[in-house]
Parts: C-alpha cells; sequence; structure tokens
C-alpha cells in the first residue's frame, strides 16, 4: 500500500516534468526548426533557383509525403529499439539532410532532399507522444503534451529571427544567406541526437534518477491508470486502421494540417507583401509576435482542458476562432490588422493540440492508442502535402499572398465542425471523469 502525501506525489510528478519535458522540447524546435524555415529560405532561395509558387508549394509539401509513408513504421521500430536509439536516429539523419539541402542547385534537388527529410524525421512526433504516457497519468497529458508541443511556436519565435539574420549577415566565401542557413541549422540536430541517447531512459523502471518508492508509485498510478478507464479497446495493427473513430480523426487532422501549415510556410512572404521595405531581419522579428501569442494561448487553454477534464469542445473551439481569424486577415488590408488576424488564428491553431491529442485516449489503450496516434499522425500530415500546394496554385494563379487565407479559412471551419459532431459516447467521457473524481 502506498503511503506518500500528496506533497510527496507531485514532487515525483515535477522530479519527471523537469527530466523529460524540457529535453524533449528542445527536440521539438529544432525539429520544427529544420523543417519550416524553408519558409525564410524562400526569401531568397525561390529568386536564385528560379522557384514559382507552385514549385515552392510542392517543396513545402513533399516532405510530409516522406513523412506519411514512414511514419508508422518507425513507430513500430521504436517500440522495437526503444526510445533512446531510435529518437536519436531520427535526429541524426534528419540533421544530416536538413544541412544537406543548402547545396540544391534546381528544385528537383529540393524535392528529393525535403521528401527524405521527411522520410529521416518520421516518427519523431508520435514517438514522443508515446513516450510521454510511460511516465504521465491521462488526467495530465493535455498539459505535458502542450508544454512538448509549445515547441512549435517557440520554434518560429527563436527561428524566426534568427533565420533571418544568418540570411543578412553570413555570406561567408561567396555563399547566399539561405544557404549558410539551413547549413548552420542543421548541425544541432546531429548534436542533440547524439545527447538523446546518452540522456533519455525508455521506460520509469529503468530510470536511475528515481529512486525505488518513486517508481513503484508512478508505476502503480500508470497501471490504475490503464485500469480506470473501462471502455477502452485493443486492437491490432489492421483493426486499428480501419477504426472509424480513428479514422475520422485523421481526416480532422488532415484538414487542420492543410489548413495551418500554410501559415508557416507562406506568412515570411505574406509579411513581404505588406512592405517592399523590410529586410529579412525585420520580417523575422514581425513573424514573431504571432508566434509569442500562440504559445501563451496554447498552454492555458491546455490546461484549462485538464481541470475540466473535457477534450472535445477543447479542440473544437480553437479551429472556430482559427478560422474566423483567417478571413478576417485575408479580408483586411491594414497590415497591423492582418497580423493581429494572423495571431489569433495561430493562438487557435496551437491551442487546438494538446486536447486533440488526448481524445484517442479515451477509447483505445495505451498500446493501440500508440499506433492510433503514428495512424493519424501519418495520414494527417498528407495534409501538410496538399495545403501548402493548393496555396501555392491559389497564390500563382490569383498573384496575391492573402488569398491563400481565405482558402485556410474554409478548410478550418470544416475542422471545426467535424470536431465539434464526433461521436465520443457518454461513457467514454465519464470513465475519464470518474477516474479524474477519484483520484482527487
Amino acid at each position: 500500500m502506498n503511503t506518500l502525501n500528496e506533497t510527496h506525489k507531485k514532487k515525483i510528478v515535477r522530479k519527471i516534468t523537469l527530466r523529460v519535458i524540457p529535453f524533449v522540447f528542445i527536440l521539438y524546435i529544432v525539429s520544427y526548426l529544420d523543417r519550416a524555415n524553408i519558409g525564410y529560405a524562400a526569401l531568397e532561395m525561390n529568386k536564385d533557383l528560379a522557384l514559382s509558387s507552385e514549385a515552392f508549394g510542392v517543396i513545402s509539401g513533399i516532405f510530409f509525403l516522406g513523412y506519411f509513408l514512414f511514419e508508422v513504421p518507425s513507430n513500430a521500430m521504436l517500440n522495437k529499439f526503444g526510445a533512446r536509439v531510435w529518437i536519436a536516429r531520427i535526429l541524426i539523419t534528419w540533421g544530416i539532410i536538413a544541412g544537406m539541402s543548402a547545396f540544391s542547385q534546381s528544385a528537383t534537388h529540393l524535392y528529393i532532399l525535403r521528401f527524405l527529410l521527411g522520410v529521416a524525421e518520421a516518427g519523431f512526433f508520435p514517438g514522443v507522444i508515446v513516450y510521454l504516457t510511460y511516465w504521465f497519468r491521462t488526467k495530465e497529458l493535455a498539459t505535458t503534451v502542450s508544454l512538448f508541443t509549445a515547441a512549435i511556436p517557440v520554434s518560429y519565435i527563436i527561428g524566426a529571427p534568427l533565420s533571418t539574420w544568418i540570411m543578412d549577415h553570413i555570406t561567408w566565401f561567396n555563399w547566399s544567406g539561405w544557404r549558410w542557413m539551413l547549413l548552420l541549422e542543421g548541425i544541432p540536430a546531429v548534436i542533440l541526437g547524439i545527447c538523446c541517447y546518452f540522456f533519455l531512459t525508455d521506460k520509469p523502471e529503468q530510470a536511475k534518477w528515481l529512486n525505488d518508492e518513486e517508481k513503484s508509485w508512478l508505476l502503480q498510478e500508470l497501471n490504475c491508470d490503464q485500469q480506470a478507464r473501462h471502455n477502452v479497446q485493443h486492437l491490432s495493427l489492421l483493426k486499428t486502421f480501419k477504426h472509424p473513430k480513428v479514422l475520422y480523426l485523421a481526416f480532422i487532422y488532415f484538414i487542420y494540417q492543410c489548413g495551418s501549415l500554410g501559415i508557416g510556410y507562406w506568412m515570411p512572404q505574406i509579411i513581404k507583401g505588406f512592405s517592399t521595405q523590410l529586410t529579412h531581419t525585420e520580417i523575422g522579428l514581425i513573424a514573431m509576435f504571432p508566434y509569442i501569442l500562440a504559445t501563451v494561448a496554447m498552454v492555458i487553454w491546455s490546461r484549462h482542458s485538464d481541470k475540466r477534464n473535457e477534450r472535445k469542445m477543447h479542440a473544437a473551439i480553437p479551429l472556430l476562432f482559427s478560422s474566423l481569424a483567417m478571413l478576417g486577415a485575408g479580408l483586411v488590408h491594414n497590415p497591423y490588422l492582418s497580423i493581429f488576424m494572423i495571431s489569433v488564428a495561430l493562438a487557435g491553431l496551437y491551442s487546438f493540440k494538446s486536447p486533440f491529442w488526448a481524445l484517442p485516449t479515451l477509447f483505445l489503450s495505451r498500446s493501440t492508442a500508440s499506433i492510433s496516434i503514428a495512424i493519424i499522425n501519418s495520414i494527417g500530415n498528407l495534409g501538410g502535402f496538399v495545403g501548402p500546394v493548393l496555396i501555392g496554385v491559389v497564390n500563382g494563379t490569383i498573384h496575391n499572398s492573402t488569398s491563400g487565407l481565405l482558402f485556410m479559412s474554409l478548410l478550418l471551419m470544416a475542422g471545426f465542425m467535424m470536431t465539434a459532431l464526433i461521436k465520443l459516447a457518454r461513457k467514454e467521457q465519464s470513465a475519464q471523469r470518474e477516474y479524474h473524481t477519484s483520484r482527487m
């Protein structure tokens, strides 16, 4: 029988949080920096390599084809080799490929390297989400995931001024700034991959930084957490692929990715369209502010989701705000109002993530949920290919970089309606509430 008092229990959770979250947070910052910096490179690269809007759309999106094809196999390899080994492999290979992109001489080179970057990075996000379930209880999951996924907007906060500063100031050996930016920003992934091998602990029972009493309490809590969810299902890989709710969530995430990734890749060019006098560094500094707001909103909204122990509407409502804000950004012509609207849209987009990723755990066992998360993420990330490509076609046809915002608004409104209408049985929601109440 466990005799730990509440203060000691909270200290254990805090100890685990401080050990796990900051490290995976840094890894995810580097992940998004290496996949999204192509948007800043485009400020020079498109002209240097004579890339059209349509070609840049394909270059931005083809990453997700490789990601889609290798997401589930990569997650299976993580289960086989363990997080420490496999996440280290992912980081090292994507860092090398990201750096190689600096040597591209044509659109074809970028097509190939961006596809391979997706292959290399596949499995990282769902792998970390599954890894977090080995250390945190369900009632803490939305907040924990938000602390991890807050790295996405933070990567833009850091990456926007860093990438544009490198482009403006580093042109050694007569090499273009965008090339140096891609090369230099690929190096941290390789270094962190090596660190990952020595730092991560695969599971609680292997943690030398927890004493026996702490391990015993954590394993007992995780076991109780699993048993308390009476309605979860244990499914084979094939049945998980066919599960109606898994496919429904995958389609929601597909629509979300179509609408959301366009902002990250196209924002530098949208801001550049406000004034021809802006330097690359100034564009990067302006691009920071929407992501600062998004980071704060994401953490606050996720905590609210945990406090209320409600996931569905906490995932749906942010998409409604994002849709309306993107509509406003596409219609107004004042640059200050446009940036404000884009900021609100991003706040909604990032607030959606944590409650959404808690949804599979409401109706699937932990082992099945790990596969479902990989399936949802891989299918959904095809939207990362479709969205930028379609926006590139829209922008290339209308010759207006803000016209894509109207297209994204429609997609996100569809995502809002689908999320709000998803049928999670009351017993699935009540099981979570009963457990949450019983553990208070």
